[in-house]
């Protein structure tokens, strides 16, 4: 690896910080004078004047290199592109918004080189954001945690620590930023820890996150949960189910037909078949089982021989490899 050390900082018109958050940064890796590191940005297609700000730095400082997209493509499309351009032993990812403190960049650090974690995240116990924002939080967290089986707080902190081997080894596409630590588990890398850091009140600018972002989350979760399961064998989840549905179907049908049998021997007062809700019950139950069994095997086929590529429109870039 080129460097001890990478920071991947995703910049969505942040104009007003950028400059201060870098200074913070230097100021506390001039007291770490064994660890190289590079500062990377990446602009997701701010309205403002983020990227010549990012630009006028990188030509005063070896070590902040910058990305910009061709548009506004998310936090996890600019946490995947910094991932891929980082050459850093250790990733250490945070916002661009100063909420999160650089002070916290040595013990990440150290967490992951010394202690042997795969990922470190940063809980931010004690938060300056209104009720509005903790509450759901605090619920979104708690879910989370139960269906994941990873005990973090924070899931959603930006603060957080990889071995770059993590990072190599993932994809994070769509809003699946939230769950890096699930796709990592996912993927073998279970040496998962936890660290209390600091959370500031916001300086400049205002959230970019609206109350939705936790229904969005929710639906994200199942997603990846999901596709961590069966990505690799679609067919275990929609075949099982499908037989399931198959041979309920077909032995309720067994039953009706059987039932009609038995009602014409001994002489006893027949229904039609067709007049039984329990006949069209079995029929659909037979339609969807082989609807499902196919849509596993289609499943099948496609992950074989489609291989997921991300790939982002970068528009510029400077002090790139």
């Amino acid at each position: 690896m080129k460097y001890n050390l990478s920071l991947v900082i995703p910049v969505f018109n942040e104009e007003k910080s950028i400059p201060e958050l870098v200074e913070w940064i230097e100021r506390v890796m001039k007291e770490q004078p064994l660890l190289s590191y590079e500062v990377i940005m990446i602009d997701d297609g701010s309205s403002d004047n983020s990227w010549e700000i990012i630009q006028d730095l990188a030509k005063q400082k070896l070590q902040v290199k910058g990305l910009k997209f061709a548009r506004n493509y998310g936090k996890s499309a600019a946490l995947h592109t910094g991932f891929k351009a980082s050459e850093g032993e250790v990733v250490i990812t945070m916002d661009a918004d100063m909420q999160d403190s650089p002070d916290e960049i040595p013990a990440l650090y150290d967490m992951i080189q010394n202690d042997g974690y795969d990922i470190v995240s940063g809980w931010k116990k004690k938060r300056h954001d209104p009720i509005s924002k903790t509450i759901p939080s605090k619920f979104f967290n708690f879910v989370t945690r139960k269906i994941s089986g990873i005990k973090l707080h924070d899931f959603n902190c930006g603060l957080k620590a990889y071995r770059s081997k993590v990072v190599k080894n993932i994809e994070v596409y769509g809003e699946m930023h939230r769950y890096i630590p699930v796709i990592a588990k996912w993927n073998g890398f279970k040496k998962i820890g936890e660290k209390v850091v600091q959370h500031r009140a916001r300086k400049y600018g205002e959230t970019k996150y609206g109350l939705e972002r936790f229904l969005y989350g929710f639906l994200d979760l199942l997603s990846i949960t999901f596709v961590s399961k069966f990505k690799k064998s679609p067919m275990h989840f929609f075949g099982a189910f499908g037989t399931l549905s198959f041979i309920f179907g077909f032995f309720v049908t067994l039953y009706v037909i059987a039932r009609k049998f038995y009602e014409i021997h001994y002489n006893l007062p027949v229904r039609e078949i067709t007049d039984q809700p329990l006949f069209f019950l079995s029929l659909v139950a037979l339609i969807v089982g082989v609807q499902l069994f196919l849509a596993g095997f289609i499943g099948e086929m496609i992950t074989m021989n489609s291989p997921k590529k991300l790939d982002y429109i970068v528009d510029e870039e400077i002090g790139i490899g």
